[in-house]
């Protein structure tokens, strides 16, 4: 293996560029295609591996998506994908059920059209909160989305932060569940803040804020709260650890309508916190967290790419990291036949 030292370490990883063409496995020719959800983050992608040596002809593949007066989508392929390796990068943004539909209908054109390897990059993987039977008479909505991109016939999976690890269990085709972590972490530590504190939202975040607190190596405190139903009826109840007089970074996976970090923020305030920000990786945000956000002072929000933010919720204290860099180099990693989990020294 060959490690080229002097390159920049991948955003996102703990490894620079790895330069051994000799010892490079094909798996077809490599195909890229962006749906609709995340056109944006597909040409990051695609012009990061286009730049890598025997990649310099790399380009978006095309597809064409009508919608007819039914409401039925229609997908035709511009080109074709006969025995070829396809990457097809979609996240689970609103309109979230109409990008699932694209989702599936593209996997199967992409199976009729006899691909070689069909490998779904879905960024944002939706439904993962419901991996559970915690109440009555309720689905398991998660291992549905497993088995729905299954069935329409992706061979593989690549996605970022899952809610729970344990929803890889639900897919029977191999997949990288990735981590931001390394991404945020290490953005975090470059703005060198002075006597800070990693902050859990609630208690099923705590394994994740104790990862933070020893890469940084600062305390870890916890909002203990109770979860009524769902983020609007979440209740701060307590702070397990000390944040008086200290900066705070409250540390989660995901941020929808932003109760959570309402509650987190005021109790961190209440016990004498001094600036907070707040980091996670999924940012699902609507009108109502965009003016919950607007609403406290956070000193810096700090998010990933995997969802796309409308420009009207975007606001001036607004870190979006992109995770392109990390996707395109775990796509050449399942394309070649490498290692994923030597990116992060796994």
């Amino acid at each position: 293996m060959m490690i080229d030292e002097t390159a920049d370490k991948i955003p996102g990883t703990k490894l620079g560029r790895y330069d051994d063409r000799t010892s490079r496995m094909r798996f077809g020719k490599m195909k890229i295609f962006s749906g609709k959800a995340c056109e944006h983050l597909g040409e990051e992608v695609a012009a990061y591996i286009a730049a890598r040596e025997g990649y310099e002809d790399l380009e978006l593949a095309s597809f064409e998506q009508t919608r007819f007066s039914n409401e039925n989508i229609f997908i035709k392929l511009q080109e074709s994908v006969r025995g070829r390796d396809v990457y097809y990068i979609q996240t689970m943004a609103s309109p979230i059920h109409e990008n699932i539909m694209e989702m599936l209908i593209m996997i199967d054109a992409l199976k009729r059209d006899s691909a070689w390897r069909i490998n779904l990059v879905v960024p944002y993987l939706t439904y993962t909160r419901s991996d559970k039977k915690d109440q009555p008479r309720v689905p398991i909505t998660a291992r549905l989305i497993a088995n729905m991109i299954e069935t329409a016939g992706a061979d593989r999976y690549i996605t970022i932060d899952l809610h729970a690890g344990q929803i890889q269990g639900f897919f029977n085709i191999p997949g990288d569940a990735l981590t931001a972590f390394y991404l945020l972490s290490d953005y975090v530590r470059s703005k060198n803040w002075e006597n800070l504190v990693i902050v859990a939202t609630d208690l099923g975040f705590v394994k994740e804020a104790r990862n933070w607190g020893e890469v940084l190596g600062v305390p870890v405190a916890i909002v203990e709260k109770r979860r009524v139903a769902n983020d609007e009826n979440a209740v701060a109840m307590s702070l397990i650890g000390d944040v008086a007089g200290k900066n705070v970074l409250l540390v989660d996976d995901e941020v929808n309508t932003a109760g959570t970090v309402i509650s987190a923020y005021n109790v961190v305030k209440n016990h004498g916190a001094n600036d907070v920000s707040i980091a996670f990786t999924h940012a699902f945000f609507n009108e109502k967290s965009h003016q919950r956000l607007q609403s406290i002072d956070l000193k810096e929000i700090i998010f990933t790419n995997t969802v796309p933010i409308k420009p009207g919720y975007r606001l001036p204290n607004m870190t979006i990291l992109s995770v392109a860099p990390m996707l395109a180099e775990v796509i050449l990693r399942a394309h070649e036949g490498r290692s994923v989990g030597e990116l992060f020294n796994e």
